[in-house]
């Protein structure tokens, strides 16, 4: 039998974990890696793998943060050794890619320094599994095993919820203050359990929304299926902007010019004259509509022809081929300030992989599979999955009522969550240079929430340099972390 259908009865055991205890800049820890079993109707359904770092001090006041990442179906490594853990990939100081082998090395800027950390790793991740059950008698009658039953919105979000109130139950931590962080569909999940998690009983004193897809519908369209959509080419286009100026390629500033310069005008630019461009079509005319298109070309760098032939709506996928086609090389579509050579610039179309995702994630897998195996000792037959592309095309919206249903933003429960407590802070954060989650969706979305000022003033935006990951950057990660830090003080002393 595989390791993705293990058998399990009423009184399902889940494999052993694994303890060791350790040291971080003189404070001690206990690394604990292992599953936890989920239950529906009573039974079990999943086991689901999590790394916690605890301070064995007895200190209630000190504060416990659960960390997760997104896809939906990727591991929570990425923030487990990239940011957050005690441990971490080493990148470059410009977060390109390492020599091989990947080193894990010790992380100064770890989030240890002033809370616990337990990182989920969601059903169809890392060493999560569905369980499967024995017989047709364990099954509850009606309810028919469904081998991607977490691979949905709200089963999702219940299994996040289940697994933290059952975390502080296990530990004996309710009196401690309740911090959640998540990166990218991560966010995602953040934001909406930022009013879930209060409605089920925890109360949260802080949620950190990394690199979030806050509105999943407006990041559809960027790659192509978008004729009739206006956001999203807004929202992606200053950080089009912002990676021409890095690499040299605008023709509206001259190097050097300060990024958060480059940003203002693009962003008053892609919703002002651009926006109008998106919404009238040919209505606009002719002489508008090149004046716009030439505006558009500056700012990108990009052939003002390639860009009147795309009708000013420029794909990511396009943009990363383009911006530096005469020297054969791309940039990255999760962080545009890496570049990488093209491997088929003979072809229409790129043809190579994403520098930036898929030639780091085995830096990535084989760090955590150290860290997990090696420094905590962790014994187990299953493959570590670190993104799980099943879990991505089986993923569904079982929260709609109708087919042409989008899946439910976060916006809403976000703010719903603030509204519920006026004790807890919120902090929203992205790379500057990410083209899959751009910053100025949060941004704009920020801007529409009308909150009043008491709330207002609970909510930090901050961006940092790099992209999706910005915290491979070296000064981006030590200024997010000092940040942060900063963040869970005023969250647990105001």
């Amino acid at each position: 039998m595989s390791d993705e259908q293990q058998t399990a009865g009423p009184d399902h055991e889940p494999p052993p974990g694994a303890s060791t205890t350790a040291t971080w800049n003189g404070l001690e820890y206990v690394a604990t890696a292992g599953w936890t079993v989920l239950r529906k109707h009573d039974k079990p359904t999943a086991e689901l793998f999590s790394t916690s770092y605890v301070a064995p001090s007895g200190d209630l006041t000190r504060p416990v943060t659960f960390v997760f990442n997104g896809g939906p179906g990727a591991a929570s490594a990425y923030l487990h050794i990239g940011a957050v853990g005690p441990h971490r990939v080493e990148f470059a100081a410009d977060g390109t890619m390492p020599a091989p082998p990947p080193r894990l090395v010790h992380n100064d800027e770890s989030w240890l320094a002033f809370t616990d950390l337990v990182f989920i790793d969601p059903i169809g991740t890392g060493f999560s599994r569905v369980i499967d059950p024995k017989t047709a008698a364990d099954k509850t009658a009606g309810d028919a095993h469904d081998p991607h039953e977490y691979f949905s919105t709200a089963r999702d979000l219940a299994a996040m919820c289940e697994f933290i109130g059952r975390w502080l139950s296990d530990h004996g931590r309710w009196g401690s203050p309740v911090f959640i962080a998540g990166e990218s569909y991560g966010g995602y999940r953040a934001g909406r359990l930022t009013r879930l998690l209060q409605e089920s009983g925890v109360i949260l004193n802080g949620a950190i929304l990394i690199s979030p897809a806050l509105e999943p519908a407006h990041l559809s369209t960027v790659f192509g299926w978008g004729d009739y959509e206006i956001v999203p080419w807004i929202d992606v286009f200053p950080t089009m902007a912002a990676a021409a100026a890095h690499h040299g390629r605008s023709r509206v500033f001259e190097p050097g010019t300060p990024v958060e310069q480059v940003q203002r005008a693009a962003e008053e630019f892609a919703t002002g004259d651009y926006a109008s461009f998106l919404a009238r079509g040919i209505a606009m005319a002719p002489e508008e509509r090149e004046r716009v298109i030439a505006r558009f070309a500056d700012f990108t760098g990009l052939d003002p022809a390639f860009v009147a032939r795309a009708e000013g709506r420029v794909r990511v996928s396009q943009f990363a081929r383009e911006l530096l086609r005469d020297e054969q090389r791309v940039v990255g579509y999760y962080d545009a300030s890496v570049t990488a050579s093209d491997p088929f610039p003979d072809r229409d179309l790129y043809a190579g992989a994403d520098p930036t995702l898929t030639a780091i994630g085995p830096v990535y897998l084989t760090a955590v599979n150290r860290l997990l195996r090696t420094e905590i000792g962790l014994e187990t037959d299953r493959e570590y999955k670190l993104l799980n592309t099943e879990v991505t095309l089986a993923w569904k919206n079982d929260e709609a009522f109708h087919y042409v249903q989008a899946t439910q933003g976060a916006a809403d429960d976000f703010r719903t969550g603030m509204s519920l407590n006026p004790h807890l802070r919120a902090f929203i954060t992205h790379g500057r240079y990410d083209l899959i989650t751009p910053y100025y969706l949060s941004d704009r979305i920020r801007n529409l929430m009308r909150l009043d000022p008491q709330v207002a003033g609970r909510l930090t935006v901050r961006h940092f340099d790099g992209g999706h990951m910005f915290y491979a950057w070296q000064q981006s990660r030590r200024d997010f972390t000092a940040a942060i830090a900063a963040f869970v003080a005023d969250a647990t002393t105001s």
